[in-house]
């Protein structure tokens, strides 16, 4: 078998401007198993303090196992044109694991292990290598076949985006690869760049605004895009799992902030005007004393109830603490069996919709409507209700009091 195989190597090892592109994608048959061409290949001799030769291949699929953890994805090495292992997969990181390839190194011993090669710095000086150019390799598609790098994006765009939190020297160039959606383009499709994003960037603006959703719908019919809908400012639509790695992983790109819209208070910088901020001042006096009444009604459900001019359209809304998770990754926690720092919301009211302004003049069923608009705003942001019968039930009473009135 070994035999066998380092003939085949003989015949990728020679000079690539001795290789056409079938051969490439012959050799491919047999290096990733796959009976369909790759992508995008890289075939380099590299010499100085490492000697080794990389032969590697972006796949046009997914793996059946790419989700697999206890799945061994890695590259083919030799030593001196010798087979040693079928995945070694010290020469390449987690999130780069689709990648296939051969590897032939001089500067390993032929009896080397799987220990070894963990210890070893020829290892890791390969396996950064091999790193670099793969994300070379991304980076020339993204920038010269777009149409390839969508197909190529839409196959293993979430398991790169682990590259964030996992590689930290690489991590920029991982966050200039990733596409995404946004109001931009106000659908599901993930093409839009980090780059692309601040290329439009309004006058003044100096952050990144995103939004962290279950889903899609969810993000885009957020109330927290009211505002940013009004002003024309966009807003990424974050809706994988692992985003909530990723943004907590990429606190700037190329000096700018990616800030939250549903965490913190409302701060558009130079992009909101003096009156809008005396208008805000203004009307949290007015309503201080709704906020307090709300606030007592609603005991330990919030942490603060506050006035905000985030909404246009929606009566109240949810937002998180600066220094507390948000509520999507809290149910991401619970539903991966974890537990999530106990936190409390932040009940944000519109002081100019009509269900607010009823609600500063009720005074019998005050304690109702000031749970129905906790509740609404809820499940606004994609929580669950505790209590679903009871909000039900509240409706229904609050819905024949005023058809009677």
């Amino acid at each position: 078998m070994k035999k066998k195989q380092s003939i085949k190597l003989l015949r990728w090892a020679r000079p690539k401007n001795e290789i056409s592109d079938d051969e490439y994608k012959g050799f491919y048959k047999h290096v990733g198993h796959d009976y369909e061409d790759p992508l995008a290949w890289t075939h380099a001799r590299v010499e100085g303090r490492q000697e080794y030769t990389q032969l590697l291949y972006i796949p046009a699929r997914a793996p059946f196992d790419l989700w697999e953890r206890t799945a061994s994805h890695g590259i083919k090495l030799y030593v001196r044109r010798v087979f040693i292992m079928d995945d070694a997969t010290q020469l390449m990181p987690n999130y780069l694991r689709f990648v296939r390839g051969v590897v032939d190194t001089n500067d390993l011993p032929l009896n080397v292990s799987r220990e070894i090669l963990q210890e070893s710095k020829d290892i890791e000086a390969i396996r950064s290598g091999c790193t670099k150019k793969v994300l070379g390799l991304l980076e020339d598609m993204a920038e010269k076949d777009q149409e390839k790098y969508a197909k190529f994006w839409d196959v293993f765009g979430r398991v790169l985006k682990e590259g964030v939190g996992e590689d930290f020297v690489n991590k920029d160039k991982i966050a200039g690869l990733m596409r995404l959606a946004s109001t931009y383009t106000n659908s599901p499709g993930e093409i839009v760049s980090l780059a692309d994003y601040i290329s439009r960037m309004k006058e003044g603006q100096d952050k990144i605004y995103y939004i962290t959703a279950d889903t899609f719908n969810a993000a885009k019919n957020s109330p927290h895009l009211e505002v940013f809908r009004k002003k024309d400012i966009e807003v990424l639509l974050l809706t994988d799992h692992v985003d909530e790695w990723v943004v907590s992983n990429l606190p700037t790109f190329e000096g700018k902030s990616l800030v939250s819209v549903a965490k913190g208070g409302l701060d558009l910088g130079k992009l909101e005007d003096e009156a809008e901020k005396q208008e805000q001042e203004k009307d949290a006096g007015v309503f201080k004393e709704l906020t307090d009444k709300i606030k007592a009604s609603l005991s330990d459900r919030v942490k603060e109830v506050r006035v905000t001019h985030r909404l246009t359209d929606s009566p109240a809304c949810l937002v998180a603490d600066v220094h507390d998770i948000n509520a999507n990754l809290a149910r991401l926690l619970k539903a991966s069996g974890q537990k999530a720092p106990v936190s409390q919301p932040i009940l944000e009211i519109n002081p100019k919709h009509p269900v607010v302004l009823r609600l500063k003049a009720e005074e019998k069923k005050f304690d109702d409507w000031a749970s129905v608009l906790f509740d609404q705003a809820l499940l606004a942001e994609g929580g669950q209700l505790d209590d679903p019968a009871s909000f039900v039930k509240r409706i229904n009473q609050l819905m024949l009091e005023m058809s009677s009135s």
